[in-house]
């Protein structure tokens, strides 16, 4: 438990590992996903620059999603969830 009160942040990378985004699309890692989606997004800046509402677009077509919100929520879930299990 003193683990997940040190930090404080988690990098994209981390919540969507490659174990996630395989349980969730037809993709293997975050690279591939990015990449399949013809979006720009190898800075913070870049993928802030993406409309909402395309992204949304891409990942309900290319998850089990609906969209951006609901597998940032699902991402965290699965994070705080394999952190805890950590501590057992």
């Amino acid at each position: 438990m003193k683990e997940l009160q040190k930090k404080n942040q988690v990098s994209l990378g981390e919540l969507l590992n490659p174990q996630f985004i395989s349980a969730h699309s037809s993709f293997a890692n975050l690279e591939s996903f990015f990449a399949a989606s013809g979006f720009k997004a190898e800075t913070p800046e870049e993928f802030a620059a993406i409309p909402d509402d395309k992204w949304d677009q891409f990942v309900a077509e290319n998850t089990d999603f609906e969209g951006w919100a609901e597998m940032q929520k699902s991402a965290h879930e699965a994070y705080l969830l394999s952190q805890l299990h950590k501590g057992l």
